[in-house]
C-alpha cells in the first residue's frame, strides 16, 4: 500500500524579513513560493528545442541541453535562439530512446569534458567530449542493454566527483535483481568509466544501487544523500532515498511493500499524476519534472531526509516537463516534452521556462521566436498493426499537426533494423499498407511525418507485428531470437508474442519442439511446463494483455549436448 503524506504548500514571508533590513520587494498577492521560488514568476526563456532530455551547466552560466531525437547538443541562454554546438554520432532514436543524459565535469575548467549518455542500434553507452572538438567522442561505458522503452538515461556528478549513472530494465524486468547485468540499476564509476576503488558495495562492479525498473531522475540533498525518481509499470512513481547496496524491490515491488528485504520510497504518486523524469534539490526540497501528470512536483524532506510534504506547482501551464536543473544563476530551470510523441506541442515548444528566487523581482525575458519553416510536424502517435498476412500488413496511426508554416505533407514509414533504418513506405494520408514483407518475419515498424519545408519529426513509437507462414493460429504469433549461445547452451531472448487480431486478448499460450536432448534450464517473464520435447510457455500475471497489434516478450535458457547447433522450431500462439 502506498505511503500517503499531508499535502500542502510551504509558503516563506520573505517580505517582512527582507523589510526587517531595509529592503524593499513588491510581492504579487498569492504568490506560490515553494523551496525558495517564485511561480508566479515563472518565464519562458528558450523556445525552438526539439524533445530536451538533459540539461547541465557550462561555467558561463550557459546551458547544454541534449536533444533526444536529433542527437544533437545545443547551447542555450535565456531568450536566445539555441545553438548546435556538437552532435552525438551513432544515436539510435525510436521511442524512449536515444541521447539522453548529459553532465559537465565538475572540473570544466580545467579538462572541459561533456558527457553523454545515449541508445545506439544495439546498446545504451556513456561517451565524453570536449565542445572544441566535438566529433572526437570516446568511449566510457557500453554494452547496457537497451530497448525502445526502459532506457533510464540521467547521469549526474555526485558531491564525491564519482559519475552516476541510471539505467532501465530495458523492458527485461529479470534485468533489475540480476547484479551482473548492468540494467535497471544506478552506477558508479570514475570520470573515466572505471570501478572506483572504493564506496562501491560489490566487489569488482559499478553496482551501486539495483531492483529499478527505470531511473530517470537524480539529486543529492545539502547532506550529500542521494534520491532517484522513478517510473512505475501500472499503479505508483516513486521517488527514493538511494543508499550503496541498496535493493529497491523492482518486479516484485511498485511502490511501498512489506518486504524488509527491499527499500520502500520516500513518496509515491500514481502514474496519472506523475511519471517523473528530471529530479533537482534545492532549500530543503526536491524537484520532480512529470510528464504525463504534467506539472513539477515539490517535496519538502524532514530531518531523516524523508518527505514531509508535497505539492504540485505549473500543474497544465507549459505541459509534460522531463527535465529540472537549478541553474548558477540561482533561477529553477524546467524543460519541455511536448515534441515527443506523446505531448501537444504549441508552436513555441520545446522550452525552457525559468523560475526566480523568491525575492527576485526579474526583467521580462526576451522573446524568442522558432525560425520560420525549422519547425518539424508534431510527432505521430503509435501505429496500430491489423490485416497482418504472410507478405502485407497495414498500419494506421494518429495525425500529424504542422506549426511551422509550410504544412504537412505526409509521412514516412520505416523498419527499425539496426543503424541504417530502411524506408518501407510513403504516405499523404495516416495510413499505409506494406506489401512485399517476408513471411513469418518480425517487424519493428516507426512513423515520421513531414512537412511541405521538408522538415521531419521524431520517430513515433514503434510498433511489432509477426508475418504468418505456418506459426500462427488464433489471435497471436511467436518469433524467438537466438541472443546468445555456446557450445552447450544458448539464450532465446526475445521470444516475442504478438498480437495478430484487431481487438486485445486477455491471456495466451506459446508452444514449441526443443530438438532432442536439449533441456530449459530458466526462463523469465512466462511459466513454462514440458513434456517430453515439447514446451508450453504462458503468460505471468503482468504480461497477459496485449492490445491489437502489440505485443510482449519473454525468454529462457537452454542446455544442448556438445557441437549441437540446433535450436527450438515450430513456434505456436493461441489465445483466449
Amino acid at each position: 500500500m502506498a505511503r500517503r503524506f499531508p499535502i500542502f504548500p510551504v509558503l516563506l514571508s520573505l517580505t517582512a524579513l527582507l523589510g526587517a533590513i531595509g529592503v524593499s520587494v513588491a510581492m504579487p498577492a498569492n504568490a506560490a513560493v515553494v523551496g525558495g521560488f517564485d511561480f508566479d514568476r515563472a518565464q519562458v526563456s528558450v523556445t525552438g528545442l526539439q524533445v530536451p532530455w538533459g540539461m547541465a551547466f557550462l561555467p558561463d552560466g550557459s546551458a547544454l541541453v541534449s536533444e533526444r531525437n536529433t542527437g544533437r547538443i545545443m547551447q542555450v541562454r535565456p531568450g536566445q535562439t539555441p545553438t548546435a554546438v556538437a552532435t552525438i554520432s551513432g544515436v539510435s532514436a525510436s521511442g524512449e530512446s536515444g541521447l539522453l543524459g548529459i553532465a559537465v565535469s565538475p572540473n570544466y575548467a580545467t579538462d572541459q569534458w561533456v558527457y553523454a549518455y545515449f541508445t545506439t542500434s544495439t546498446d545504451n553507452r556513456l561517451v565524453r567530449l570536449r565542445l572544441s572538438a566535438p566529433t572526437t567522442q570516446n568511449v566510457l561505458f557500453s554494452g547496457v542493454p537497451r530497448n525502445t522503452i526502459h532506457d533510464g538515461g540521467r547521469i549526474a556528478f555526485g558531491p564525491d566527483g564519482m559519475l552516476y549513472v541510471s539505467t532501465g530494465d530495458a523492458a527485461t524486468t529479470a534485468n533489475a535483481q540480476n547484479l551482473n547485468s548492468p540494467a535497471g540499476k544506478i552506477l558508479r564509476m570514475t570520470p573515466d568509466g572505471g570501478i572506483p576503488a572504493s564506496g562501491n558495495p560489490f566487489a569488482n562492479s559499478r553496482v551501486y544501487s539495483y531492483g529499478h525498473r527505470n531511473v530517470q531522475g537524480l539529486a543529492w540533498d545539502s547532506q550529500g544523500r542521494m534520491y532517484a525518481s522513478e517510473f512505475g509499470q501500472n499503479n505508483l512513481d516513486e521517488i527514493n532515498q538511494i543508499v550503496a547496496g541498496g535493493n529497491y524491490g523492482w518486479p516484485t515491488c511498485e511502490g511501498s511493500c512489506s518486504n524488509p528485504s527491499f527499500r520502500n520510497p520516500i513518496i509515491s504518486w500514481t502514474t496519472a499524476e506523475a511519471s517523473p523524469s528530471g529530479l533537482a534539490y534545492a532549500n530543503n526540497t526536491l524537484f520532480a519534472a512529470a510528464l504525463r501528470g504534467t506539472r513539477l512536483w515539490t517535496v519538502t524532506l524532514n530531518g531523516s531526509g524523508g518527505a514531509a510534504s508535497a505539492l504540485a506547482q505549473l500543474q497544465n501551464t507549459y505541459g509534460r516537463l522531463r527535465a529540472v536543473a537549478v541553474g548558477p544563476d540561482g533561477w529553477l530551470w524546467v524543460a519541455t516534452s511536448n515534441r515527443d510523441g506523446r505531448g501537444t506541442p504549441v508552436a513555441a515548444d520545446d522550452r525552457i521556462i525559468r523560475i526566480p528566487p523568491a525575492g527576485v523581482s526579474p526583467s521580462p525575458s526576451p522573446s524568442v521566436s522558432p525560425p520560420v519553416d525549422t519547425i518539424p510536424p508534431t510527432t505521430p502517435g503509435a501505429p496500430t498493426a491489423f490485416n497482418v498476412t504472410n507478405s502485407a500488413a497495414t498500419l494506421n496511426w494518429p495525425v500529424s499537426t504542422d506549426s511551422g508554416g509550410s504544412g504537412l505533407a505526409g509521412y514516412n514509414v520505416y523498419r527499425e533494423q539496426g543503424a541504417t533504418d530502411p524506408l518501407l513506405a510513403q504516405t499523404t494520408s495516416n495510413s499505409s499498407t506494406l506489401t512485399g514483407l517476408t513471411a513469418n518475419t518480425q517487424y519493428q515498424v516507426y512513423v515520421r511525418a513531414r512537412d511541405g519545408a521538408g522538415n521531419l519529426s521524431g520517430n513515433s513509437p514503434t510498433v511489432t507485428f509477426t508475418t504468418t507462414g505456418g506459426t500462427t493460429t488464433g489471435g497471436c504469433s511467436a518469433a524467438g531470437t537466438v541472443q546468445t549461445q555456446w557450445s552447450n547452451g544458448y539464450v532465446i531472448q526475445p521470444l516475442t508474442v504478438t498480437n495478430t487480431g484487431t481487438t486485445g486478448i486477455n491471456g495466451w499460450t506459446v508452444t514449441f519442439t526443443l530438438p532432442a536432448g536439449h533441456t530449459v534450464t530458466g526462463s523469465w517473464n512466462t511459466t513454462l511446463t514440458v513434456s517430453g520435447q515439447t514446451v508450453t510457455a504462458r503468460n505471468v500475471g503482468h504480461n497477459g494483455t496485449i492490445a491489437a497489434g502489440g505485443n510482449v516478450q519473454f525468454g529462457f535458457q537452454v542446455s544442448r549436448p556438445n557441437g549441437n547447433t540446433a535450436t527450438p522450431s515450430g513456434y505456436t500462439c493461441t489465445s483466449p
